[in-house]
């Protein structure tokens, strides 16, 4: 297959930049820390860290707009002078989204961080408040939200323009399938507005290269009395015949994660000695869970309430165990997997990718999560999705930083919206 991929524009001269600096007024710019602005959290993955260590892309300045308001008139000056804008939120990302390839400026939004109201049925807010900020908002009102990644100090727009699931994927699905009610975009068409557009489709899981997000509306509904609960098995199979059983009662989250990746989760309620399962679960439900547990051969040795308690829970899903792993020094990387072969086939897996270890999630549909394999080089990583692929797993790979979802229907929204081809460039093929 030949890839076509966009060409880049050039990183600009300082003539450019000086132009585009005068043009903002007074819109906050500067150089702060560069190389850190420049990168995100995509040193998780192994191929990413070789190919993306900070200080090989670097952008030239950053500018700080301290309300959405400003954005607009950034791309606005961005399209008059030619310099690439690169949007960026907490900088929790994994795949390389903040990574400026063409120089230019990093656009700061964590300064636009109000949540600007709260609604039945809905939150509304600047692209940089953070989920913490915006779920206790929502809180306040009895509501929560449908959906908040595991790292939860993300922001709003890096989220939606970046994330795709979290914790209330169970029940709500992705950031696709209704969480995000409406956006309000600026183009980099030199028009200096901002748009709401009827489809808010081509501008989630984007990067930004659509448009920066400026306002987003999110799905909320009424609060329930969440529950953390620990349960720890003595294998494997029947942890996973907890997980299949589990949605009935209502899941907001459900992981489970193999002895070697549980030694290094952070959380004092976890048997470090056992396959460990866990799960957020209205206080209604943990009674009825407690029996399929014990029904299952397992034991549940915890039960905590708050908001710590359930966020603590949520930290430790989706990719985090492999970060906790990694963090003890093992060589490792892993893959975004899903379908039935993670619970139904784990020996094949095995035998395809030898020292696996699962950490998995409820999903929506089934069940996904992560594979955990050494690493060596690339090249093992692109036999272990083959492999993986040939045994009916569906694997996302996070060893690559481009747009690769709705990727047509984003290139098409891109050809008008950023007809420079100045956002966030690099990351669209």
């Amino acid at each position: 297959m030949t890839v076509t991929r966009a060409p880049l524009p050039p990183v600009p001269a300082q003539a450019q930049i000086d132009g585009f600096v005068a043009a903002l007024g007074d819109v906050t710019t500067g150089t702060g820390d560069l190389v850190k602005l420049s990168s995100d959290w995509s040193r998780m993955s192994p191929v990413l860290r070789e190919k993306l260590p900070p200080g090989r892309f670097t952008a030239q300045l950053v500018v700080t707009p301290e309300t959405s308001a400003e954005i607009p008139r950034v791309l606005a000056a961005a399209y008059e002078h030619d310099v690439p804008i690169t949007p960026r939120g907490a900088g929790t990302g994994n795949y390389g989204q903040a990574t400026p390839f063409a120089g230019g400026a990093i656009l700061d939004l964590r300064r636009c961080d109000r949540v600007l109201e709260v609604g039945e049925g809905y939150v509304r807010v600047e692209p940089g408040a953070k989920l913490t900020a915006v779920d206790a908002a929502v809180r306040a009102t009895g509501q929560d939200l449908w959906l908040f990644p595991s790292t939860k100090g993300s922001t709003a727009g890096g989220f939606v323009g970046g994330g795709s699931a979290g914790t209330g994927t169970i029940e709500h699905g992705t950031t696709y399938d209704g969480f995000v009610k409406s956006v309000t975009v600026a183009p980099c068409d030199g028009s200096g507005t901002a748009v709401t557009p009827a489809d808010v489709r081509p501008y989630v899981h984007a990067y930004g290269v659509t448009g920066v997000l400026t306002e987003l509306t999110l799905a909320t509904e009424p609060a329930r009395d969440w529950r953390a609960v620990y349960v720890a098995t003595d294998d494997y199979r029947t942890g996973t015949d907890i997980l299949r059983r589990v949605r009935p009662l209502g899941p907001r989250l459900a992981s489970l994660d193999e002895v070697p990746l549980v030694e290094h989760l952070p959380s004092p309620a976890v048997d470090r000695t056992r396959v460990s399962v866990r799960a957020i679960l209205p206080e209604a439900s943990v009674a009825a869970f407690t029996v399929l547990v014990a029904e299952a051969g397992g034991e549940v040795t915890a039960v905590l309430d708050g908001v710590e308690a359930t966020d603590l829970l949520s930290g430790m899903s989706y990719n985090h165990p492999v970060y906790f792993l990694q963090q003890s020094g093992y060589p490792c990387f892993h893959l975004e997997s899903a379908g039935d072969p993670l619970w139904d086939a784990p020996d094949a897996i095995r035998a395809a990718l030898p020292n696996a270890l699962f950490h998995l999630d409820l999903g929506h549909r089934g069940i996904q999560g992560m594979i955990v394999a050494d690493y060596t080089s690339e090249e093992g990583v692109l036999a272990a999705i083959a492999a993986l692929e040939e045994l009916g797993v569906g694997v996302h790979s996070p060893h690559q930083w481009y747009v690769d979802r709705q990727v047509d229907l984003i290139r098409a929204q891109a050809a008008t919206s950023d007809p420079k081809g100045l956002l966030n460039p690099g990351k669209l093929e």
